[in-house]
């Protein structure tokens, strides 16, 4: 009996849709192709966390400029300090050589000291007015020691830091120049020898 070859087997997606077969079946209808999904709704989510709204931006005021207060007083010169040392008209030059020695020791430079007498000169005056008037105020204007003058020609003096006044005699009228016109050449401290109570009829009783 001969042998009837076999078809050679093809795969059905190569061999493409089958015949409907000749029973009369019915070919089944194709599915139609799924479309698109449509996108879900969206969940509503948690609230987040509340930010606070940020706080409105203010313009900044312009700054008014300060008003000019009152002008302050000029300021007065310093006065200086009055010591006062009692002593009588015989007495008030050697407390006013005192007084400079201390003056000296406590580191105060000789030339920052004048001393005025309202009496008789001191013998320091005496002496280097002996070599005339021209030596005596060229050693007043180097300022390199203590100068004595006598309150007549005491105007002509320079100011000093330091004065010293020895109210030893003369004229009441003298002492009465002497002391306003040593407390204007006086830069820090005036100093006065002698009678406390002429001295106060003079400069004030709060000396």
């Amino acid at each position: 009996m001969p042998l009837i070859p076999e078809e050679p087997q093809i795969h059905e997606s190569a061999q493409g849709p089958r015949a409907t077969p000749a029973s009369g079946r019915t070919a089944p209808t194709p599915r139609p192709v799924p479309g698109p999904r449509p996108a879900a709704p969206s969940r509503p989510g948690r609230p987040g966390p509340l930010r606070p709204t940020p706080p409105v931006q203010r313009t900044p005021r312009d700054v008014a400029p300060a008003k000019p207060g009152p002008a302050a007083p000029a300021a007065t010169a310093a006065s200086p300090q009055i010591q006062l040392i009692p002593a009588s008209a015989e007495g008030a030059l050697d407390a006013a050589e005192e007084a400079v020695d201390l003056l000296l020791d406590s580191g105060r430079a000789p030339g920052d000291v004048l001393v005025i007498t309202t009496g008789a000169q001191h013998p320091w005056a005496e002496h280097e007015l002996s070599f005339g008037e021209t030596s005596y105020w060229a050693q007043h204007d180097a300022g390199d020691d203590v100068f004595y003058a006598d309150a007549a020609v005491a105007s002509r003096a320079a100011s000093r830091p330091v004065v010293v006044v020895a109210v030893n005699g003369g004229p009441a009228s003298i002492a009465a120049t002497a002391l306003p016109l040593a407390h204007s050449r006086a830069g820090a401290l005036l100093i006065v020898c002698g009678d406390p109570q002429q001295i106060n009829s003079v400069l004030g009783a709060g000396v």
